[in-house]
């Protein structure tokens, strides 16, 4: 397997639950080497990132890669079959249905930066 393609393999399957869920194929043209994702639609949410964010250090980091090799590297994220699927709501979101809750109605919630610390057991 190519460096670029195994750099990708290694991070996408470090971000998913299961690893066995991902696939990636690699073409090379005049243009470079397009890299394609797929994964299980249940983990598309892990690799896109909230605004594309992971997505887009994921393809900053291949391009680097692909500096290092003197090769031109892209990447496309394979979309789930019909689209985009239900979104994931956050716990402080309402139902589409619902109103919105209110500023004044939302529980303020202060945690001490020690308790934030302990949570992720550094």
């Amino acid at each position: 397997m190519p460096q670029d393609q195994e750099f990708l393999d290694f991070m996408v399957r470090a971000l998913v639950d299961n690893p066995d869920a991902v696939k990636t194929e690699r073409k090379v043209d005049e243009m470079g080497v397009l890299l394609t994702l797929t994964v299980d639609p249940v983990f598309m949410g892990k690799i896109i990132g909230r605004s594309g964010q992971t997505a887009k250090a994921i393809r900053s980091l291949l391009r680097v890669v692909g500096i290092k090799n003197n090769a031109r590297v892209n990447l496309k994220i394979e979309e789930p079959e019909g689209g985009r699927g239900p979104r994931m709501m956050r716990p402080d979101e309402a139902p589409r249905n619902e109103a919105p809750r209110t500023h004044e109605s939302q529980p303020r919630v202060m945690r001490d930066i020690d308790d934030v610390v302990d949570d992720l057991k550094i």
